[in-house]
Order: structure tokens, then C-alpha cells, then sequence
């Protein structure tokens, strides 16, 4: 799957290996100034492997946005909650380095991922943004269809102010018109 935003060319691919450093490199930016991830603390590359391990071992989809062999920006869906009711929903997360961010990227990464998410017999995606102020991203999920369902106000504590977390839901395939096809 290609994209051409302006001039800008990428292709979105599937994560691998070897794009655990910028990938590390992008969440750690994103840790340290932002509030899209409540963590206060980057991991390092050994950590962000093995979080990439087990989402890929779960069967969750991972994807990265790459141009002339540069990472641009990822995204992926984990199990929404551990109980196994839940199993048929998952939480997204998309993480752009900061040159590529309004340029299309995060657009192309997230629909991708709604699909590959809905190839796989996913029925519900859920988003949980960090801070009631994240334009950018409550925007980018309400054009890919998510709905407004809550706020959850002052849940974190980060940068010495109280942080809000928005949570967007949107249906994948039939959502809940029907039950799902696997047990």
C-alpha cells in the first residue's frame, strides 16, 4: 500500500526487525514531549522489541509508514483489555516522528490498520488519547470514523498537570451487527 502526500511518497508495510530503533527513537520523542503516551520514562530498544514481539505473536497488526528508508511514523492494536469477552476488541496506537506529522502519514497508517485490524476478525477499535488538547489526533481518528465516548478527566499526572484521556470507539467490519465468526 503506497500514499503521496503533497511531496512527500511512502509506503506502509508491515513492521519488522529492524525498525525497532526508529521506532524506539519516535516513542521516546513522543514520551518526552508529548502526552499522546503517559509514560514518563522511553524504554529502551530491548523493551520496544519485546513489546513488538508480543503483539505479533497475539496476532495483532503492526505497521510502519516508510519513505527512502526512513520510518515516518507507526502504528498498531493490541488487546484492548486481558478478559477474554474482549477478545474481539483492540486499542490503536500511532506514533509519527515529528518532520512527517501533518503530512498524511498518521491518515494512511490508521486506515490502514482499521483494515488489516478488520481482516483479522476484529469487530470494535478503540482509541484512548492522551489530553483533552490533542487536536491532532482526536481529529485524525474522527475522520477515520471513530465516535466521541468519553473522557476520562485528570487520570495522569505528566509534564506537573493533571492530563485528561479521550476514548474514541469505531466499528470494524459487521461491528456488532452480528456475533463474530471465531470462537
Amino acid at each position: 500500500m503506497g500514499a503521496c502526500v503533497s511531496d512527500l511518497d511512502f509506503v506502509i508495510r508491515p513492521v519488522c526487525p529492524d525498525d525497532v530503533p526508529a521506532i524506539t527513537e519516535i516513542y521516546a520523542d513522543a514520551v518526552m514531549t508529548g502526552t499522546a503516551s503517559f509514560e514518563l520514562t522511553p524504554p529502551d530498544e530491548a523493551e520496544m522489541t519485546r513489546r513488538m514481539a508480543g503483539l505479533l505473536d497475539g496476532g495483532f497488526p503492526y505497521l510502519v509508514a516508510e519513505s527512502a528508508d526512513k520510518i515516518l511514523g507507526y502504528a498498531y492494536a493490541g488487546a484492548y483489555r486481558p478478559r477474554p469477552a474482549y477478545r474481539f476488541t483492540v486499542e490503536d496506537s500511532v506514533y509519527i516522528a515529528r518532520p512527517a506529522q501533518g503530512k498524511g502519514v498518521g491518515r494512511a497508517l490508521l486506515s490502514a490498520l482499521i483494515a488489516d485490524a478488520e481482516a483479522r476478525g476484529f469487530r470494535q477499535m478503540i482509541s484512548v488519547i492522551g489530553d483533552e488538547a490533542s487536536a491532532g489526533s482526536i481529529a485524525l481518528h474522527t475522520s477515520a470514523g471513530f465516535e466521541l465516548v468519553g473522557t476520562f478527566k485528570s487520570v495522569g499526572w505528566k509534564f506537573d498537570q493533571w492530563r485528561a484521556t479521550v476514548l474514541m470507539q469505531r466499528p470494524l467490519g459487521s461491528g456488532d451487527s452480528r456475533p463474530p465468526e471465531k470462537p
